[in-house]
């Protein structure tokens, strides 16, 4: 049975064949405007590295280190790190 896809469907397919994905946030009323111009300015490639830039130089967190890189600058000189082996104790049965 061949069920005709409606139009909001197909837009949101070829959408997704671009790379482009739907979000959807909460903000407050005043600030919806604001976010729609983010989203459109990320969403056109004439205006999307700009935006970019200014979002990550502005909102994103500083880059974060790395699990491993935190470990191997981790000062591990006076943790113990041989355990003895324990047998657990002795039990009647």
């Amino acid at each position: 049975m061949n069920t005709p896809r409606s139009a909001t469907t197909q837009w949101r397919k070829r959408q997704a064949e671009l790379g482009f994905v739907r979000v959807e946030v909460q903000v407050r009323k005043e600030d919806a405007p604001l976010v729609r111009e983010v989203a459109q300015a990320l969403a056109d490639p004439a205006r999307h590295d700009a935006a970019c830039v200014a979002l990550k130089e502005h909102v994103a967190p500083a880059s974060r280190p790395s699990f491993k890189s935190l470990i191997s600058a981790a000062p591990l000189e006076s943790i113990e790190l041989e355990r003895q082996q324990d047998f657990g104790r002795d039990i009647d049965l």
